[in-house]
């Protein structure tokens, strides 16, 4: 940790920052047992290999020979080594342990005695204070200095078994290190740092400093440890908050919420984590058995990814639907601008073309985000034979048509090319960004889901502005008409009336709407919004609601002027990081009947790595239970769908759709 000035002011600085982690986590977490209280300022903790609990105690800041090192079993305290000015980190190595105290490193026996290991002189630069310490497999020791309060002067070093000290990384080597702290060796060629000021956990390249970002958000950051799993556990010492790390995804689950978290250590042998609260005085244990039954589940999935309709081919499949008419057909809508229609018949060799209206779309590979994005069935096509489909139109650059149609009166396989009109017409300054998911919702409304205008962080400011359809999902009402309107606006919009507000908007704040689904039996709107630097995500969209792009990346400040958690902000119920994937391609609630092991799941997947998941979220508690992988990456996954019976299909670009089956065959 910091000293005590240091402490005082970014504390100030860092809480409101620190709630970036706050926001969207479990509600429900394992009630933490206290081990020993009564501690003057604990700071860090380590265990040996017999089991041994120590913890250095800061105890009077800024008071030279006032810190040491306690042992803490049944319940009590008791020196182990004492006369300490500042100790920080502490780390068991074989029978020692090494203590950061101010500018030295402490080397202390099996009695306690404590010996000068490095001190200021040794180190390549005068450090300002040490904090963590860490050790890799063959005894190698690395330490953190946390450099000053602005975020300059730190740097991370290597202290060697014979007690040799060279430099790692400092500001000069990655101008991304601000105020280094928690550490953890990662193999024998990276170091994993936890950043106090930036919030960011890195991962340092031993042979040249460089480092990589691997997660941000927890400002105030603190004590970092991970299990045999893989799974990160993070300390944030300016909220309190404890939480773990899901393997793939990187998405945070909140383990335990303290007053002040200090750096933390697993204690493999019981089972637990150990968490000293400087503010409290405390040292308490958080159980890994209570965690597994809170924590994500990402275990694979018994289920796998077949072939449908194996002997058709599309070119760039976007849209798979149905019209709820009770015929069972299956229709799929190219991006290049065609709707096909085929039986429901895995062996059926042939599609037929719907609609055509190529001529009327423009595509090309390198502006791919156009071209004919979306196609909504109306929920009483039976009855009025009307269709809805979103297209840029070649008319005019970059300017997506929202348009209806109607099927033939002397072919209900064929729509008539020639009954378009055109419903509501969005200019976009580029020509990415156009979302393009058409969907009705159970009140008969049209959803649209629509980009904000394209280019990178949102340069027109529009996904913030209600004064543009850009940036939001739209609700209108297809079957009426408003003056000057070919629809109608539903008079309970969250924003009819008020003054510069488009009154189609029903939600906003969003970037990329990449595919948007109602579940069937719920009726609530999922969503997958392509992120743009590191955090992909996942929402449910209710009324009015703001979901933060471009203050907000997910769970995270985006940007210089960017926000942190504010109650207008709607968090995602889900986020995950590039290690991951890279762009999200958003599904629907599966609600068929040949996958048992899907129902009731969110299906979607990542564009870029083929990986579909499986993601599960409890209503009750606010939070995902299960994000499991599919097997069978298949790349890159376009689009999703289902069929009139409720069953799931995905798309890729080479014109292939897919379905699930029990991993243990069809059933």
């Amino acid at each position: 940790m910091l000293n005590n000035l240091y402490r005082t002011l970014l504390f100030a600085i860092l809480t409101l920052g620190g709630l970036l982690a706050s926001v969207g986590l479990a509600a429900a977490e394992p009630k933490p047992t206290l081990l020993a209280g009564g501690l003057k300022n604990p700071e860090s903790v380590a265990v040996d290999e017999q089991g041994r609990i120590y913890v250095t105690v800061i105890g009077e800041f800024d008071k030279p020979g006032d810190g040491k090192v306690v042992t803490v079993a049944d319940g009590k305290a008791r020196d182990f080594a004492t006369g300490l000015d500042d100790p920080k980190g502490i780390v068991a190595v074989k029978d020692r342990l090494y203590v950061a105290d101010g500018g030295r490193v402490w080397r202390i026996d099996s009695k306690g005695k404590a010996e000068v290991f490095a001190d200021a002189k040794a180190f390549p630069r005068p450090p300002k204070f040490l904090n963590d310490v860490c050790a890799d497999d063959r005894g190698t020791l690395y330490v953190s200095d946390s450099g000053d309060l602005k975020g300059g002067g730190g740097a991370v070093f290597r202290i060697t078994p014979d007690g040799k000290v060279s430099l790692v990384t400092d500001a000069a080597k990655a101008k991304a290190l601000k105020g280094p702290n928690g550490l953890l060796a990662d193999g024998s060629e990276h170091l994993l740092m936890l950043d106090f000021v930036s919030g960011e956990l890195q991962r340092i390249k031993l042979s040249d400093g460089s480092m990589t970002r691997l997660v941000d958000g927890y400002a105030g950051g603190d004590g970092l440890a991970r299990d045999g799993q893989g799974k990160f556990f993070i300390s944030q010492w300016t909220t309190g908050q404890v939480s773990v790390l899901g393997r793939q995804s990187r998405s945070p689950t909140l383990i335990g919420k303290f007053e002040s978290a200090a750096d933390i250590c697993l204690d493999e042998k019981n089972h637990r984590l150990l968490v000293p609260d400087m503010k409290a005085g405390t040292l308490s244990a958080i159980s890994l058995k209570g965690i597994a039954e809170i924590e994500l589940n990402e275990r694979p999935l018994p289920v796998r990814i077949e072939r449908a309709f194996a002997n058709l081919e599309f070119n760039r499949p976007l849209v798979l639907t149905h019209a709820g008419d009770g015929t069972n057909r299956v229709f799929v809508a190219s991006q290049l601008g065609k709707i096909f229609v085929f039986a429901n018949d895995q062996d059926v060799e042939e599609a037929a073309v719907y609609l055509d209206i190529k001529d009327r779309v423009t595509y090309s590979d390198n502006e791919n985000e156009e071209g004919f994005l979306g196609l909504a069935f109306h929920p009483r096509y039976q009855d009025n034979g009307e269709l809805y489909v979103y297209y840029t139109t070649r008319k005019t650059p970059h300017t997506s048509v929202i348009s209806r149609f109607r099927v033939s009166k002397d072919d209900p396989n064929r729509a008539d090319p020639a009954s378009e009109e055109e419903i509501l017409r969005i200019g976009q300054p580029y020509w990415n960004h156009n979302g393009g998911t058409m969907v009705f919702g159970p009140d008969g409304y049209l959803y649209i889901g629509l980009g904000d205008g394209g280019k990178r962080d949102d340069p027109h400011g529009n996904g913030q502005n209600l004064g543009t359809l850009l940036g939001s999902i739209l609700r209108i009402d297809v079957d009426h008409r408003d003056a000057g309107k070919a629809y109608a606006i539903p008079k309970d919009n969250p924003f009819v009336g008020r003054p510069g507000a488009r009154g189609e908007i029903w939600a906003y704040g969003v970037r990329n709407i990449w595919r948007m689904a109602f579940d069937r039996e719920t009726g609530k709107l999922w969503a997958a919004d392509v992120g743009q630097d590191i955090w992909e995500e996942i929402d449910l969209i209710v009324r009015g609601g703001n979901y933060g792009w471009n203050l907000r990346e997910a769970t995270h400040k985006f940007g210089p002027k960017g926000a942190v958690p504010r109650p207008d902000l709607i968090e995602p119920i889900f986020e995950y990081h590039p290690d991951a994937g890279k762009s999200i391609t958003g599904g629907q609630v599966y609600r068929g009947q040949r996958v048992p092991e899907l129902a009731g799941a969110y299906l979607y997947a990542d564009y870029i790595t083929g990986q579909v998941y499986a993601l599960r979220y409890d209503e009750q508690a606010k939070r995902v239970t299960a994000n499991q992988p599919i097997a069978g990456n298949i790349m890159p996954v376009f689009s999703f769908g289902e069929d009139e019976p409720g069953e799931a299909y995905f798309m890729t670009t080479q014109g292939w759709i897919f379905r699930f089956a029990p991993a243990g065959g069809t059933r």
